[in-house]
């Protein structure tokens, strides 16, 4: 199943999930810091979701109050919430 996801508070505008059972399969991003977010796609391939939510949760950008991967927990917490 793909997901996508319009993250709120980041430079990043779009973040298109790839999702196969409980397992994140692919992420592609849209904006944001390029070589670390494809850094992130790299090392959430593979991983469950309820791993990536406990690992990205809370993390802060800037005094954001959020960032691009904390907005990725964001996303799939949200995609929990809907299954």
């Amino acid at each position: 199943m793909t997901y996508e996801f319009t993250p709120k508070g980041v430079c990043s505008r779009k973040m298109t999930i790839e999702i196969e059972g409980d397992t994140v399969k692919s992420l592609s991003v849209l904006g944001g810091c390029n070589g670390n977010l494809k850094g992130i796609s790299s090392l959430v391939k593979g991983m469950k979701i309820d791993e990536i939510i406990e690992r990205l949760d809370g993390i802060d950008c800037g005094g954001k109050g959020t960032s691009c991967p904390a907005q990725l927990a964001v996303a799939l917490k949200e995609y929990k919430a809907r299954q």
